[in-house]
């Protein structure tokens, strides 16, 4: 996955593991972002690119699968590419390398969005025909995105506001944000016992500074939890499901 991609090691930082020495799901998450927008910049549909177009790029969803979620390891490889963009959103995957062992394999979908209207942009006319963006081409080992249902009862909650510090380039809370409110209510038992095998996470509307968070978790089964973030109008912001190990 080199061609138009990136491969960053990482030296992974005491103050970015839990006490368990596992990578904080927050962690993950910016590296995520960080690397996207270092690959993205390389082929020329970068922050520096669109920001002039009053356009910014959103993330819409994730897919993760670990064979073995990074616990321990101080030395992480993490890959990047492009797999290219139908007419309104674009996709991207990851891995996670530690040195030979494959631990994780990631996908994610993006859009295009007009920083005023919030309006949905055509990726190829908003990125010009871009090569480093080709037309998506479905391969027979792509990960597969699994539909969320909304909680239907609510096992835990607790509530936030959005914090200036919480807040990106875009003046919208970082999206690793969400996975802090999300987890947040777990108790702390569950969180040291257990790590993720599979994530999937579905972005759904922005935050701004100084809004409210209200995180709700549903356990549909003892490894399996659904996570819904809201606002105080009840509209949805998030949605999660989780499969823990």
């Amino acid at each position: 996955m080199i061609e138009n991609g990136y491969v960053e090691n990482i030296k992974v930082k005491y103050s970015e593991m839990d006490h368990n020495l596992a990578l904080k799901p927050f962690t993950m998450l910016n590296y995520l972002q960080d690397i996207a927008s270092k690959n993205a910049e390389d082929n020329g549909f970068g922050y520096s690119y669109i920001t002039p177009k009053n356009i910014a790029w959103f993330l819409i969803k994730y897919h993760m699968e670990f064979e073995d979620y990074p616990v321990g390891v101080y030395d992480l490889t993490l890959k990047t590419k492009p797999r290219g963009y139908n007419k309104l959103f674009a996709y991207r995957d990851f891995e996670f390398w530690d040195n030979e062992k494959l631990l994780g394999r990631i996908a994610s979908v993006w859009s295009l969005v007009d920083i005023d209207s919030r309006a949905l942009i055509p990726i190829n006319t908003a990125l010009d025909n871009n090569p480093g963006m080709p037309p998506y081409e479905k391969k027979e080992d792509d990960l597969s995105f699994e539909k969320i249902k909304s909680p239907e009862k609510i096992d835990f909650q607790k509530e936030f506001e959005v914090r200036y510090n919480d807040l990106d380039v875009n003046e919208h809370a970082n999206n690793g944000n969400y996975i802090v409110w999300a987890f947040e209510p777990l108790d702390f038992d569950f969180k040291t016992s257990h790590k993720i095998k599979t994530l999937d996470m579905i972005y759904k509307k922005e935050l701004k500074f100084g809004e409210k968070v209200i995180s709700q978790i549903e356990f549909q089964d003892d490894l399996t939890t659904v996570h819904r973030l809201q606002n105080s109008q009840n509209e949805d912001l998030c949605l999660i499901q989780c499969r823990w190990i």
